[in-house]
């Protein structure tokens, strides 16, 4: 049974930074890509960013591009995510998002494993 658990989040002032953590496990190989959407009440779904653990090619949505990095670590099947220079329209709950698939398939959301979610609040 896959399970992904992730950790991190909280509330920061605009301009700081948060990393979220994403700890994936029941895979049977590194043959899939994991990483963030994130939701605010309201509005659909959208995909942050998200690495290949096999090949670690990584996407970015251009709303984070240069302020987000997506890292891997193989060995301990962990992602993590570090937010930099963070904005009020940063604020959602982060959905740590995996499934056997490619980056354009993880775009289109063909996804069937999901974290618990986590709440990242930027204040102005």
């Amino acid at each position: 049974e896959v399970q992904l658990v992730q950790s991190g989040g909280g509330l920061v002032q605009a301009g700081g930074s948060l990393r979220l953590s994403c700890a994936a496990s029941g895979f049977n190989h590194d043959d899939y890509t994991i990483g963030w959407f994130r939701q605010i009440p309201g509005k659909e779904r959208e995909g942050v960013s998200c690495i290949s653990m096999s090949d670690g090619v990584k996407y970015y949505d251009d709303s984070v591009k240069g302020r987000f990095t997506i890292s891997r670590d193989n060995a301990k099947n962990t992602i993590y995510l570090l937010m930099n220079n963070l904005r009020p329209e940063d604020t959602a709950v982060y959905y740590c998002a995996a499934d056997v698939t490619t980056i354009t398939g993880w775009i289109n959301q063909f996804i069937g494993y999901w974290g618990q979610g986590t709440e990242v609040t930027v204040s102005s």
